[in-house]
């Protein structure tokens, strides 16, 4: 299951970033605004950060689908800076449901719909619970 130490959205890990994101049946859902503890160059948020929360998402997306998984690759297209205080919506979903592999996309956008950064990720399934 999800640790709840986990660094993405473990309520437990003090340095964590306590993700809650939300199943709507189909799509992945959650919101984030980074604070000074999430910047590489001065103002702006490191990009690793924001590929955590982007693999996070993806995670959730196969853990709702019944799928457990492990990321074996990723591509992410970062499109426009994103700033300290800057509030985000993420949101992800399976695009493909192979018998060793799936394949997964999401997205963080600004509240108005500008998109901060977009991500592909094919995992490997350990196990199928559905």
């Amino acid at each position: 299951g999800i640790s709840d130490l986990c660094f993405g959205c473990g309520k437990d890990n003090p340095c964590g970033l306590k993700l809650k994101l939300k199943w709507d049946g189909k799509t992945i859902r959650g919101e984030f605004t980074p604070n000074k503890f999430h910047q590489g160059w001065e103002g702006i948020i490191h990009g690793g950060i924001i590929t955590t929360i982007l693999d996070e998402a993806m995670g959730y997306a196969t853990f709702y689908e019944g799928i457990r998984c492990v990321t074996a690759t990723m591509q992410t297209r970062f499109k426009r800076p994103l700033l300290i205080g800057e509030p985000t919506i993420i949101t992800a979903s399976l695009t493909k449901n192979a018998r060793r592999f799936v394949e997964t996309e999401a997205k963080m956008t600004l509240t108005d719909g500008t998109i901060i950064a977009e991500c592909t990720a094919t995992q490997y399934v350990s196990s199928k619970v559905k």
